[in-house]
This record gives structure tokens, C-alpha cells and sequence, in this order.
């Protein structure tokens, strides 16, 4: 027992918290998280509510999931201001899981996520982020943009979603076919909110403007319903039956309870039957649930870690997030991580500690509690055009256009194919072949980068004259196996037969497998073609790899020596003998 919690104390359980604490934590300390918690609580509960309707899942799931997954995350992670919940990211991974197998079966990806997630923190891959490139984070965070507000169109102009397809183009030549359909009442209550989400920033005032354009939206929504329109509303969509049998419409007043998530419906409602069968089905999405996950949270609190130079605990983070998703289903809730726009109106409005998080949480709580029948009143329609500026700045359609103008050719290849993949297929295809592309771009960039050069008239590094035939050849940068044939074709073509070659070695860091196959090929060639090799000044590691691949001085053909002019002086000694 005793070195169990060594080891969730070596990976920083609750690092974020005792952080905090331990620096000193005083009465402004908490008004400050009060204040913060109050204000990030107030913009969660619409949003959680919208993206949990958009992940195929009745509203009440996402409140769920910022209440258990934001007061767990908060309490155990390695964040200081990290806010989690639903996020918009997850979207286009749930929606399609919840259309396959119900909400039992995304719940139990879920949880699935949840013990993947603590495994990678028991792996310490903390610094994953930190191995994938930024076109592909801005690729695929811009493809699921693009998805996630076409979803929105049938509710942003009250068009049918039933029977859409579930691929992109042929959703948007659907989507098209029925525009002409359109509902000028939705359309108007969502552009309504929609403006006031835009415009309400440049008051700088401290009402989040999610507040305002949801308070303006259902008032126009209610006065257009009581002159004859028939504007749908979260009331109108969804409803519940209480435990003692009455039915409620929207969402119910009552606190999250405790059930298996495979005893929740499954698809089209019916039963979820629970078997090896169903949890191999789901572990794609799961394993694709929890490298999103990593990815999302370890991105927000690289982001914060910039806004408010604190550090963040990578592995502490990944355990808090595992330990959430593990727990949050068994209450209704779906999949949760950091979400980096609450997160930095967590710390711009003033947050001091993860205390912040589980106030926001227990603010959504209170919202459920106390507010559910005014949240019937929200229409679909403000709903989407909350979600469409979620989408907008998930996009971060600056940096794209950045990388676009100014970034390499290469990069802006992975970014455009992470996006289309993105878009026409899915995430997980999309950031593989990302990493993949982005990958072999930049093995061909380094091994550009191995040259060789001839210096044997270079009195700098060869201040006398060479025996006859000899040459002095200098290899700087790996040799690896993308370079390493090139590299010791490019040496051979320098060299004559019957005469000498010394390698010089010095601006060579690597030697691997690929590139040892090489040299011993490029060994074999000089001895066909009578060329005796001195290979000088090798750096440690491509030493210690001969010497682990068993290559040894061969006499009158190979030998190795440590510095250049130690090379350079065996030849001269060799030449007066001779």
C-alpha cells in the first residue's frame, strides 16, 4: 500500500493543489477563486449543455460531465487553472459513437479512456504534446471546427437533421438540398445571438457575453413562439420521467446519480449487451478518446503555463484527466479535458488555485439544481450559434492563415491534409497521417542536412601534403538510414581505386542501424576496390555503435584513430616507411 502512494506522489497527484496551497492560500485568495469559479460556472453550463447535444446525447449528460469530470480533474490534476468538461474537440469522435452503440457505449469509451489516460501517466508520457507538430494540432483542431459548425446548420435555420448522412460531402449536399426550406425564426434567434456573442467583447465589460446573447435569444425566441412561430427549445426536444413516474420536459432538477454506464440505453434505445465483442468495438474510439484527451489538456496547460509563467505537471495532469474520465461516467457523464477557452477566462478572471475549477463545478451543480425549467426555455437556435463561436475559436483561424503564408512548404502540406482528412474522414486518420507525413518531411529535412565535403586542400584542417592518392573527407550531420547510402555513395564517388581515404568524423552526432548496414556495404567496396580507410575523430555514440556492432580495425584496410591529425600522422609515418 505503502508504495502505491510513492508512486501516485512520484506522479504528482493533486500537484496543482498542494502547489497552491503550500505557497500560502489566504481569504483574497479564495474571493479571488469565488469570483473566478462563479464566472467560469456561468459560461459552462449553456456550453456543456450545447456539447453534449451536438455529441448525440441529451443535455443533462454534459452538466454532468462539468460537475463530476471539473471538480475531480481540478481537485487531482496537475494544472493550477485548468477548467474541464465537455469540449467541442470531442464532437466528432462521440457523435459518432453515440449514433453506434447509445450512450451506455459511450460511456463505457469513456471509462476506457479514463484507464488508458492513467496508464500514459504511469508511463510518463506526460510530454507527448511535445512530439506532435503544430500543423498537425492546428489541422486537425481546425477540421473538427468545420465539422462541428456544419452540424450546427440544421438548427441554426431550423432545417431537418433527420436522416443526414455521416459523411461530410454528401451531409453538406443534403444540407444544401434543404436550405431552401428554411425557417426565418430560428434563423433570426440565432443571428441575434450570434451578434451579441461577437460584439459584446468590445464593451469589456465583466458579464461573460454568453450570458446576454443566451438571456436576448430566448427572449426573442419566447415573443416569436407567442405570435405564432414554432421555434424549438431544449423544453421542446428533450424530456425526462421522474422517479415517481411524472414526466418534465428539458432537463431534470436532480442531482447526477450513481449507475453502471452499460445499464444505460443503447442504440436507437434499445438494451446494451455488455461482451468482449462490444469493448473491442469501442476501443478504437476509446484509444482515439484518450490520445485526443492528452493531447487537448497538456495543449491548454502548455497555453496557461505561457499566459501565467506557473509549470504545469504534465504526468499529474494526464492522472487527473484519467482519474475524471474513469469516474465520470458512472454518473451520466461523458468525456471530459481541459478546455483552454474556460481555462483562460478562469485566469483572466482572476483564479488563484484549482479551488477555482471545483467552484465552477459546484456552480454548474447549483445551475442544475435551480435553474433546470428556465433552461427549457433555451432555443436550439441560440444553442448552435453558441457552438459556431466555440467552433471559431477552436479553429484559430489566425495562426492557420499564419502558417499557411509563412510556414514551409512541408508544413503547410501536413496542416492541409490533417484538416481534409479531418473533415472527410475522421480525427484518427487525420492526426496519423499527420504524424506519419510530418514525420518523413523531416527525416528528408535532416538528412539534407548530412553533407560531404572534400578537404584535403584545406590547409585549416590538412596543413601538409597528402601521400599519393589519398583524400581527406569530412562527413558532418547523422547518418541515419535515410542518409547514410546517399552520404557513402557521394565518398565513393570521390575516392580512386587502389588508393586512400580518410574519413573524418568529427560533425557526426548518429549512427543507427540504417546507417551501420551502410558502412559495413561502404567497408565492403573499399576492400574490392583497394582502398585503404582511416576513419577519424568519431563523436561517442556512433562509437560506442561500431564497437557494438563488432567492427574492428582491419590491418592495411581499417583502422580507426581519435583526432584528425592522429590520422593525418599515421599516414605521413606510413608514407616514409614505405
Amino acid at each position: 500500500m505503502s508504495s502505491s502512494r510513492a508512486r501516485l506522489h512520484s506522479l504528482s497527484f493533486a500537484s496543482a493543489l498542494r502547489e497552491s496551497l503550500a505557497k500560502g492560500y489566504g481569504g483574497r485568495d479564495l474571493m479571488a477563486d469565488l469570483v473566478a469559479g462563479v464566472t467560469v460556472g456561468i459560461i459552462a453550463i449553456p456550453l456543456s449543455m450545447a456539447l453534449a447535444i451536438a455529441s448525440g446525447v441529451r443535455p443533462e449528460n454534459g452538466l454532468y460531465t462539468a460537475i463530476i469530470a471539473g471538480f475531480l480533474i481540478a481537485l487531482t490534476g496537475g494544472s493550477r487553472y485548468s477548467i474541464s468538461g465537455p469540449t467541442a474537440a470531442f464532437v466528432v469522435i462521440l457523435y459518432p459513437v453515440s449514433q453506434s452503440f447509445g450512450l451506455a457505449g459511450l460511456l463505457l469509451a469513456s471509462v476506457m479512456a479514463g484507464l488508458i489516460l492513467i496508464a500514459l501517466a504511469l508511463a510518463r508520457l506526460g510530454r507527448l504534446i511535445e512530439y506532435i507538430p503544430e500543423s498537425v494540432t492546428l489541422g486537425f483542431t481546425a477540421g473538427i471546427a468545420i465539422v462541428i459548425a456544419t452540424l450546427q446548420v440544421p438548427d441554426l435555420l431550423g432545417l431537418s437533421s433527420e436522416g443526414l448522412s455521416s459523411h461530410y460531402s454528401e451531409k453538406v449536399l443534403e444540407l444544401v438540398h434543404r436550405a431552401p426550406a428554411w425557417q426565418w425564426p430560428e434563423a433570426l434567434v440565432a443571428a441575434t445571438t450570434l451578434a451579441v456573442l461577437v460584439f459584446w467583447p468590445r464593451l469589456r465589460l465583466p458579464i461573460p457575453g454568453h450570458l446576454p446573447a443566451l438571456l436576448l435569444g430566448t427572449g426573442l425566441a419566447l415573443w416569436l413562439n407567442q405570435n405564432g412561430a414554432s421555434i424549438e427549445t431544449i423544453g421542446s426536444r428533450f424530456s425526462f420521467e421522474l422517479p415517481d413516474g411524472s414526466l418534465g420536459q428539458g432537463i431534470p432538477p436532480i442531482l447526477p446519480g450513481f449507475e453502471w454506464p452499460w445499464l444505460h440505453a443503447g442504440p436507437d434505445g434499445q438494451p446494451f449487451e455488455l461482451s468482449w465483442s462490444a469493448m473491442r468495438e469501442l476501443l478504437p474510439a476509446a484509444f482515439s478518446i484518450a490520445m485526443l484527451g492528452a493531447i487537448e489538456s497538456l495543449l491548454c496547460a502548455v497555453v496557461l503555463d505561457g499566459m501565467t509563467g506557473y509549470r504545469h505537471h504534465a504526468n499529474g495532469e494526464l492522472l487527473g484527466q484519467g482519474i475524471g474520465n474513469l469516474v465520470t461516467p458512472f454518473f451520466g457523464g461523458i468525456t471530459a479535458t481541459a478546455a483552454i477557452a474556460r481555462s483562460a477566462a478562469n485566469y483572466r478572471a482572476g483564479a488563484r488555485s484549482p479551488l477555482a475549477g471545483i467552484i465552477h463545478a459546484l456552480v454548474v451543480l447549483a445551475g442544475l439544481l435551480l435553474l433546470a425549467p428556465l433552461l427549457a426555455y433555451l432555443p436550439m437556435a441560440s444553442m448552435a450559434a453558441l457552438l459556431l463561436i466555440v467552433a471559431w475559436n477552436m479553429s484559430e483561424a489566425p495562426k492557420v492563415v499564419e502558417l499557411l503564408r509563412r510556414a514551409p512548404l512541408g508544413d503547410v502540406l501536413v496542416l492541409l491534409c490533417c484538416l481534409s482528412l479531418t473533415v472527410l474522414f475522421d480525427m484518427v486518420i487525420a492526426i496519423s497521417t499527420g504524424i506519419v507525413l510530418a514525420s518523413l518531411l523531416f527525416m528528408r529535412d535532416i538528412a539534407g542536412m548530412t553533407r560531404v565535403n572534400d578537404i584535403s586542400e584545406q590547409r585549416k584542417h590538412v596543413p601538409g601534403e597528402l601521400p599519393e592518392g589519398w583524400r581527406v573527407i569530412k562527413v558532418t550531420g547523422p547518418l541515419f538510414f535515410a542518409a547514410a547510402d546517399r552520404v557513402f555513395e557521394e565518398v565513393l564517388a570521390m575516392s580512386k581505386p587502389g588508393a586512400g581515404l580518410v574519413l573524418y568524423m568529427d560533425g557526426v552526432p548518429l549512427l543507427d542501424a540504417g546507417g551501420l548496414s551502410a558502412f559495413a556495404r561502404f567497408q565492403g567496396q573499399c576492400e574490392r576496390m583497394g582502398i585503404r580507410l582511416v576513419v577519424a575523430d568519431l563523436q561517442f555514440q556512433p562509437l560506442r555503435a561500431l564497437a557494438r556492432a563488432g567492427v574492428k580495425p582491419v590491418v592495411g584496410l581499417l583502422s580507426f584513430t581519435p583526432t584528425l591529425s592522429a590520422a593525418l600522422d599515421e599516414l605521413a609515418e606510413a608514407s616514409v616507411e614505405g
